[in-house]
């Protein structure tokens, strides 16, 4: 693969983000979120938060509510479990993603039951296109997809077995091994964000680490290559 610098492709680095160690949880801040307020970094297009959660064993979130927001939990590595008012409970492990749309209004906890394992994960919230939807619960494990190559997890219409959400969002994930190569074409008027979850690679040219993320707006190909095992989300947005 011929990778190449594109100036057109933006870098927000890990240790830029937001940062709180609670002592139960240990949480990083891609975009301004509770005590963490950065009016450069509200959001991207609809995408809202990005959170980097560690979650201690045998500690949680509480019993909370929301509403009109559309919320992804991805499982990097431990289990969480999951009650809400509309009646699901289930602990999600490592590799898969849960989905709610809060919509009306939904309490809920998220609590890791190990008594040993941190949780580690990542918090996603959307923003919808429609305010005030009955809300609905999904999930779905990514633990056995493919390697090297997009294994698409949300989209509007659902399509391709993904989750259907209430907003014009693909959230893709991919997970590559060391020298794995990938590519991604942005088409116009669209706008992506890219998030590193774990690993380490180059994106046309410029090295991300873990927790690092590349954001883009204009039509263009990303181009990466692994230099380490790695898992890479990828929000291709309107």
């Amino acid at each position: 693969m011929n990778t190449t610098t594109n100036a057109n492709i933006r870098i927000r680095r890990a240790n830029e983000r937001g940062h709180a160690n609670h002592g139960w949880l240990e949480t990083y801040h891609s975009f301004s979120f509770a005590h963490y307020h950065d009016p450069k970094w509200m959001g991207f297009r609809s995408l809202r938060v990005i959170n980097d959660d560690i979650v201690m064993p045998g500690q949680g979130f509480g019993r909370h509510p929301h509403d009109n927001m559309e919320i992804v939990t991805y499982i990097l590595s431990g289990q969480l479990e999951h009650k809400d008012s509309m009646g699901n409970g289930h602990i999600i492990k490592t590799g898969e993603v849960q989905y709610m749309a809060a919509g009306t209004g939904v309490f809920h906890s998220e609590f890791n039951p190990s008594d040993d394992e941190a949780a580690h994960l990542l918090q996603i919230w959307i923003q919808p296109d429609e305010r005030n939807v009955t809300p609905r619960y999904a999930e779905k494990s990514y633990a056995d997809a493919p390697n090297g190559q997009w294994n698409l997890v949300t989209s509007k219409q659902g399509r391709d077995g993904s989750i259907a959400i209430h907003q014009d969002a693909d959230l893709w994930l991919a997970r590559l091994g060391a020298t794995d190569q990938l590519a991604f074409d942005v088409k116009p008027e669209r706008h992506v964000w890219l998030h590193l979850a774990e690993g380490s690679l180059t994106l046309n040219g410029q090295r991300l680490e873990s927790g690092d993320a590349a954001y883009v707006s204009e039509a263009t190909t990303l181009e990466l290559e692994a230099t380490s095992d790695s898992q890479v989300l990828l929000f291709d947005l309107s």
